[in-house]
């Protein structure tokens, strides 16, 4: 479907491929629908221009932004690949004003994650959509073109209201700061190890990892951790700034131990680390998001070290 000639001849819209200009109007228009529906913004200016800058997004193939006839963002539209497996992302954000929009938008997507797919050599695409469980309007939608409830993943939080003491590293366990290339490469080998049986998970080489974390503003390398066990890699944590705007909190983006390392309390002891370092800098409390249906317990680890439920992200697949 040619979203541009039907969006135009419908409703006097027009739609474009979107510009890194236009990240501030397309803040406004997801924190409008996400303030309606949880009564608050939920992204930044720095997550929608990380989104438009990510390399795995192409611009000129992925995405449409609509404005209507006063020149008003009214429709932003994307789909994005995840690395080189057959799952690809998507979203569309429509102004209440527009709700003509909607359909034509929504085939638009879905039609571009499958060609995503068939450009990786995949014979059909498995498209997510992240919503908000409060979002009972955007579900009606997706569950109308074939989506179904796939799992759900939990944004946690703890607070820091005093000083968060380090813990003690066991013998033969030392940590080491991503600094370094040598240090990244061991981070993203056993991310890629740790989470491979995790929901949606496809496979990026270190090139494509590094690449897409070191375009995000919120970055910062010096926030990624890797333990080497006996001096073998074992398990990694990767904070970032993404929270540390208007909420002044930490969040650990990347948490993984590998297979032949669980068990012996290293997600713990990495999370408190990272507790006692985004406490050190200031921040009230550290966010980070759990698969609830995850086959390894991380739900109970993260409860056990005082983290809490704050909001609830339900993902919704369908396979094209």
């Amino acid at each position: 479907m040619n979203i541009t000639a039907t969006t135009a001849t419908a409703a006097g819209h027009h739609a474009r491929r979107p510009l890194v200009e236009d990240a501030r109007d397309i803040h406004e228009l997801i924190s409008l629908c996400d303030t309606q529906v949880i009564g608050k913004a939920d992204m930044t200016l720095d997550d929608v221009t990380d989104q438009l800058n990510d390399p795995s997004f192409d611009g000129e193939a992925d995405g449409w932004v609509v404005h209507d006839g006063a020149g008003r963002l009214v429709a932003w539209a994307w789909a994005c690949r995840k690395g080189t497996g057959a799952n690809v992302d998507i979203d569309v954000v429509v102004h209440p004003d527009a709700a003509e929009l909607t359909a034509p938008l929504w085939d638009t997507v879905i039609e571009r994650a499958r060609q995503i797919a068939a450009e990786l050599g995949h014979d059909r695409a498995v498209a997510d959509i992240g919503l908000y469980r409060e979002d009972s309007g955007k579900r009606a939608v997706v569950a109308a073109r074939g989506f179904s409830a796939a799992t759900s993943f939990i944004r946690m939080l703890v607070d820091h209201d005093s000083p968060v003491a380090e813990p003690k590293l066991p013998p033969g366990l030392s940590l080491h700061r991503g600094l370094t290339e040598e240090v990244r490469r061991q981070g993203h080998a056993v991310q890629q190890a740790g989470f491979a049986e995790h929901f949606g998970f496809s496979p990026k080489d270190y090139d494509a990892w590094y690449a897409e974390l070191d375009s995000s503003a919120s970055t910062d390398w010096s926030q990624l951790t890797v333990a080497h066990a006996d001096g073998e890699p074992a398990a990694m944590l990767l904070g970032t700034d993404a929270f540390a705007g208007d909420e002044s909190c930490g969040y650990v983006r990347q948490l993984a131990v590998l297979p032949a390392f669980r068990g012996r309390g290293l997600g713990r002891l990495m999370l408190r680390r990272a507790f006692a370092d985004d406490a050190r800098r200031g921040r009230v409390g550290t966010y980070l998001h759990v698969d609830a249906n995850n086959s390894t317990p991380a739900l109970d680890l993260y409860l056990s070290v005082g983290m809490r439920q704050v909001l609830a992200i339900d993902v919704w697949r369908r396979t094209v």
